[in-house]
């Protein structure tokens, strides 16, 4: 797969919304939260932004924020088709990548308790940080 992590211009900002919203909804649904599109529309401003990308094709997105210590993914969602094939497998390698180039030794994120995408975290070396009523925090280790 030539797979490539772009940099995703405001054009791209419709798509990664609607492709957050279908992602999430069941989840926020089911814990009873309420989807803002102004909150995903104001964080595109000051997060990473990056196209998931299979030669002209956009197979997903993901959004970045770092701090000191940890890239946060806060966003990474693929089209439907794309799910069970690798390309996130593939996205994560690359971003624990970037993190150890940056010199970060840590890779976060938060997952809805009830998606599976929790299991392909953990396959990924992840670990269980703690957990409210919605939310799993991970982490893995990096460098």
């Amino acid at each position: 797969m030539p797979l490539e992590l772009i940099r995703a211009s405001d054009q791209y900002r419709n798509f990664a919304r609607d492709l957050t919203r279908r992602a999430m909804l069941p989840y926020y649904r089911e814990f009873d939260l309420l989807w803002i599109e102004e909150a995903f529309d104001e964080a595109w401003g000051w997060r990473e932004q990056w196209l998931v990308v299979d030669g002209p094709r956009v197979l997903g997105f993901c959004s970045l924020s770092q701090d000191r210590q940890a890239l946060f993914i806060r966003e990474l969602h693929l089209l439907p088709e794309q799910r069970g094939r690798g390309v996130g497998s593939w996205v994560l390698q690359q971003l624990a990548q970037w993190a150890a180039e940056r010199r970060l030794g840590l890779v976060r994120l938060m997952v809805f308790r009830s998606n599976p995408a929790r299991q392909l975290y953990l396959r990924h070396g992840f670990v269980e940080m703690g957990e409210d009523e919605c939310f799993v925090r991970m982490q893995r280790t990096v460098g």
